[in-house]
């Protein structure tokens, strides 16, 4: 899908860290991060929140009240009069809210709030009535291990996907932990200057009770990475390509995003870049091949967006193996050096709705200190999906 009058103003783009799981966000409510983080995002970008003409919410893991998510969220943030969809999708969430905000936009004229939040963290387990059972005994399952064990169509792991990609290619398990070093050096290079950079786009996370206050100003839980170290681990599977060294790992977190129109946009980014939002796709690869869909995605938000590789600066994606960017440099030649130049999501681990976002915000950032210029952001997502952005930073 194409968009022609669809921009997020520059200092309207932000992310939380992100949390590994079971760490130090895991008893906090993805609901109530998001309302904090958005809270402090919107008043740091100068954005009043009576603009807003719709909210759109993105989440795949229930959190208590989730069922009233979306006015709820809005009423904590001061916008009693306003409600809008809730959205999930696995790691492609971000991409759903950001085309449905951006289609929003451009039918009705009203500027849209983005708001993203996940906390992979003890997920709920269901209960699930089955009368027929012995003694009525219910199905139970846990939201978040369950649906990472396995997809229902196929009965295979999201690892498994890796491994039949890796497999199709020739993807060595030395090519992933080289990918995974430079993505790991990348990161590294983003933390400079006691992160400058990182703080133009992430927002603490902060957590009080009745006793405390905790200030999450940075990502937590990253494993220090160095080629002796991922040499000494094994494969997941065994003669696999993937070890638990070149995969990521679930988080807790939030992101967010302000969409309007061209002059809207550019009144609210007070001077900064606005990023335009070109077009946006979704694609499937075949049954079992999840880190293919991205390179799917891509190829068909380029093609909306009337746009070749070789007119992007830089890919970011979201890569929960190393063999999806491998994957991706496969099928499009675009050099690797030049996707995720500030990390990404194989280091800095995966809250899934939010994730995408923060991609977009760090592409966004990393083109405007180019000078500006257009950017792809693809992901896979559960069920072989893919989900792709392009983006112009004027």
């Amino acid at each position: 899908m194409r968009f022609d009058d669809a921009y997020i103003p520059l200092p309207l783009l932000w992310s939380s860290p992100f949390i590994r799981w079971q760490g130090a966000a895991a008893d906090a409510s993805a609901l109530d991060v998001a309302v904090q983080v958005t809270r402090d995002a919107l008043a740091g970008g100068g954005y009043d929140p009576a603009q807003t003409g719709q909210l759109v919410f993105g989440t795949t893991i229930p959190q208590p009240n989730s069922f009233y998510a979306p006015p709820w969220l809005a009423a904590r943030l001061g916008m009693t009069g306003i409600g809008g969809p809730a959205i999930a999708q696995a790691c492609a969430t971000a991409v759903a809210c950001l085309a449905t905000a951006a289609a929003a936009s451009q039918l009705g004229g009203e500027t849209q709030l983005v708001v993203t939040a996940d906390r992979t963290s003890n997920g709920p387990t269901l209960l699930y009535p089955r009368s027929a059972s012995m003694g009525g005994a219910p199905l139970s399952t846990h939201w978040v291990l369950d649906s990472f064990a396995a997809d229902p169509w196929t009965a295979e792991s999201m690892l498994h996907t890796a491994e039949c990609t890796a497999a199709d290619g020739g993807i060595t398990r030395e090519q992933c932990d080289e990918l995974t070093l430079l993505r790991f050096a990348q990161y590294q290079d983003a933390l400079k200057d006691e992160r400058a950079l990182q703080k133009r786009y992430l927002r603490p996370i902060v957590i009080e009770s009745r006793k405390s206050k905790t200030v999450l100003a940075e990502d937590a839980g990253i494993a220090e990475y160095s080629a002796a170290g991922l040499a000494k681990l094994s494969p997941a599977k065994p003669g696999g390509a993937i070890t638990p060294g070149t995969q990521t790992h679930p988080a807790d977190g939030t992101a967010g995003a302000v969409v309007a129109n061209k002059d809207k946009a550019r009144s609210l980014a007070n001077g900064q870049p606005v990023v335009r939002l070109l077009s946006a796709a979704f694609a499937r690869a075949e049954k079992g091949r999840m880190p293919k869909a991205p390179a799917l995605a891509a190829h068909k938000a380029l093609a909306s967006a009337g746009q070749r590789v070789s007119d992007l600066k830089v890919i970011t994606t979201h890569n929960p193996f190393a063999v999806n960017d491998l994957w991706l440099h496969r099928e499009t030649g675009f050099p690797l050096e030049r996707m995720n130049p500030l990390g990404c999501s194989l280091i800095y681990g995966h809250p899934q709705a939010p994730t995408g976002l923060r991609a977009i915000a760090e592409l966004a950032h990393t083109l405007a200190m180019e000078g500006g210029g257009v950017g792809l952001f693809t992901g896979c997502a559960a069920g072989d999906m893919g989900a792709a952005v392009v983006v112009e930073v004027l």
